[in-house]
């Protein structure tokens, strides 16, 4: 199999959500294509030398439809010849068009290419999709579904996480993504987002609430109680799934759950014949890729098999890796994570999260995997996993090594 070099790793700022959020003017097709753009841009590219595109989408339809990585790289100036597809794996979607693009790159298939995602939470809401099998009542009986809220605090009673240490961990997630910005961490990988007349309209994360504390969050009422307790008997479900469970103890609520926002980003990925060829200095090497099932009622321990998994694949143990990276769709999946792989909070989520960046669906897991390209060069580590839990019970991994 030939190596796999990430070469370039670039994504937006991650925009509010809602229709007063800076990019909410800015349609998920042109923020697609201003984020491809300047991987040609930034790479001195002219748009033909890249094969092919993967993108994650997690609500294909409307104006984030019709296969918009391909779209969305016409717009960008990319060659006829450059192919595209989209990809929706839930939350996982965009590192999962990472891995297929770097699978091509392994397989022979593509000498340069690029993986990545795009959401537009506050122009297409989550959901905007449809239900699909999760609203076909035999699947639902036979499955236990509940949703993803009812999943997080089932892993918070089930593990012992109390409400104090699922807002001290969102606490600590707002003060590493503040010092990250003010340290400048992210300025290699930031794009400015522009309007239609050439205006930045968006420069930074601004979902981040620097000044939360325990106090602000403990005034915050738990988002999913409601919902378990009076809606279709979700907490009853998921207890007769999970019987050693007697009360399911609702923890999280907007404070410390992943915030809805905009985004998009792209890694540039290529064999070592296309670096040579168009003078692209590697940054990192993927070493290992892996995704699987998981139950599906509890839904986000995907993260530490997809984990394990990935590094029996690459012949490593946990101690080989030195940054660890899990999207914080909820704290309490980060907390079960730590735990069940033995991994230190100072080694994990290093410069803050979703919780205090925000989480744009299809975009989120390239997103991150940047985030720990900029982090091993920054720190002068050498190798790093990037996870996430996903929906309906899976959950996705890559290693990488960074290239001296």
């Amino acid at each position: 199999m030939t190596e796999a070099f990430i070469y370039d790793a670039v994504r937006s700022p991650r925009g509010k959500g809602r229709s007063d959020g800076s990019l909410h003017e800015i349609t998920a097709l042109d923020l697609a294509a201003q984020v491809l753009g300047s991987i040609n841009d930034r790479n001195e590219l002219d748009g033909h030398e890249v094969e092919d595109i993967a993108y994650g989408c997690v609500s294909p339809v409307g104006e984030q439809g019709a296969v918009i990585s391909r779209m969305a790289a016409l717009k960008a100036g990319f060659a006829d010849t450059t192919s595209a597809i989209q990809v929706n794996r839930f939350c996982g979607s965009g590192l999962e068009a990472v891995n297929i693009a770097a699978g091509k790159v392994k397989s022979g298939e593509a000498d340069l290419a690029i993986g990545g995602g795009v959401e537009s939470m506050s122009r297409v809401p989550m959901g905007s999709d449809g239900l699909g099998g999760m609203a076909d009542p035999s699947l639902v009986f036979q499955e236990y579904f509940v949703p993803q809220g009812i999943s997080a605090d089932l892993i918070a009673t089930k593990y012992g996480y109390s409400r104090d240490d699922v807002d001290a961990y969102a606490v600590e997630s707002q003060k590493r993504a503040a010092k990250s910005w003010e340290e400048k961490r992210f300025e290699k990988s930031i794009l400015p987002i522009k309007d239609v007349i050439g205006e930045t309209v968006l420069d930074h994360d601004e979902l981040m609430r620097p000044e939360t504390d325990m106090q602000s969050l403990g005034a915050l009422g738990p988002s999913f109680q409601m919902m378990g307790e009076q809606m279709p008997g979700f907490n009853d479900v998921a207890i007769l799934k999970h019987p050693d469970v007697e009360k399911i103890n609702h923890v999280h609520h907007a404070g410390n759950s992943s915030g809805i926002v905009d985004g998009a980003a792209a890694v540039l990925i290529g064999n070592e014949e296309a670096g040579t060829k168009y003078g692209l200095k590697p940054r990192a090497r993927i070493v290992s890729m892996a995704s699987i099932g998981s139950e599906p009622t509890i839904m986000l321990t995907g993260p530490e098999f997809a984990a394990q998994k990935a590094l029996q694949r690459a012949g490593m143990d946990k101690s080989d890796i030195d940054v660890w990276e899990l999207n914080e769709a909820f704290a309490a999946v980060v907390l079960r994570f730590m735990d069940a792989m033995d991994v230190d909070h100072s080694e994990i989520n290093v410069n803050g999260g979703a919780i205090a960046m925000g989480h744009p669906l299809g975009a989120t897991g390239a997103m991150i995997l940047g985030t720990v390209v900029d982090e091993l060069e920054r720190s002068n580590k050498q190798t790093a996993l990037s996870t996430l839990c996903i929906g309906g019970g899976m959950g996705i991994a890559t290693i990488i090594e960074r290239v001296n």
